[in-house]
């Protein structure tokens, strides 16, 4: 985590040390310059505006002595954004859970699909891939390379296919072999935003007629880099399809990572997993005390 926020790390703290360094007390004009560091990190209006009044609270109730008491007390309002929005993952009495994969093409959804199931693998369930983005080429033969890493089996149809009939096939196979968690990977752009929310809608209804409680878990996948443009697209997915949680990929490729905390603000949804890297073993769980010590320093 350390290594994957280095880029954001570096401009958040080189810019909150300016502001500390120049923090005799902490008055309003220490408080307005924070403000701005924040919002420079993506952190969005909207938490920096909750944060920096939460912190001015705490100066009136408390005094806030310090920078460094400043910085110690924006670690802890940080973690608590996160932490309001966190959720417990429940695991299904009787097995498959299923887990549908949804965002746009180009954010990493195919293949954060594979890292997941190598993931699971690596807790010692046994997993099952469907192959439901039967709209974008080569998105099928993506997933196979996937799964061959992983060493998973696979369910898949033609290109062009019904997603929906093998998100079918895939239920029904995982509830004869005892598959502890199926994973489907989703369209991420059919002819208009209307027929992929229906035909994600669709998907969703399928799997609650076979799998009791399905599906257990809808991860979004949001690219980083794209900032405050991702949660414009997240904003439509998370109505339609449900959303229960975020994966939020190239976290190693931005400065601007302070945008999982405007997701927790302005999506109300915790962030599950981080893509911290191409390799295989770079999808972390993510950890909200983690973040945030990785992220102020």
């Amino acid at each position: 985590m350390k290594q994957a926020v280095t880029r954001t790390r570096d401009s958040f703290s080189e810019s909150i040390g300016s502001v500390l360094a120049l923090t005799r007390e902490v008055d309003e004009s220490s408080l307005a310059s924070l403000e701005q560091v924040l919002l420079a990190a993506d952190i969005g209006s909207a938490t920096a505006a909750r944060v920096i009044e939460n912190l001015r609270q705490r100066g009136l109730r408390q005094g806030i002595e310090s920078g460094d008491d400043l910085k110690r007390l924006l670690k802890v309002e940080l973690k608590a954004v996160l932490d309001g929005v966190a959720t417990a993952t429940v695991t299904p009495d009787a097995p498959p859970e299923v887990v549908m994969m949804v965002g746009v093409n180009g954010t990493g959804k195919t293949t954060t699909t594979g890292k997941l199931a190598s993931f699971y693998r690596g807790q010692g369930r046994t997993v099952l891939l469907c192959a439901a983005d039967t709209f974008r080429a080569a998105a099928i033969e993506q997933l196979e390379v996937w799964a061959a890493r992983s060493e998973v089996p696979i369910i898949k149809t033609k290109t062009g296919g019904d997603p929906s009939a093998a998100l079918y096939d895939a239920c029904m196979a995982a509830k004869v072999r005892g598959t502890g968690v199926l994973i489907v990977d989703t369209a991420g752009r059919l002819h208009t935003k209307t027929d992929l929310m229906k035909e994600l809608d669709k998907m969703r209804r399928t799997a609650e007629k076979l799998v009791p409680g399905a599906p257990h878990q809808t991860l979004l996948v949001m690219d980083a880099t794209t900032g405050q443009n991702g949660l414009q697209q997240a904003r439509l997915f998370t109505e339609a399809a449900r959303v229960t949680g975020i994966v939020l990929t190239k976290l190693d490729g931005t400065a601007k990572g302070g945008i999982v905390l405007a997701i927790a603000t302005e999506l109300g949804l915790p962030v599950k997993f981080v893509g911290v890297g191409e390799k295989m073993e770079d999808l972390l769980e993510f950890d909200s005390g983690d973040f945030v010590e990785a992220l102020v320093r």
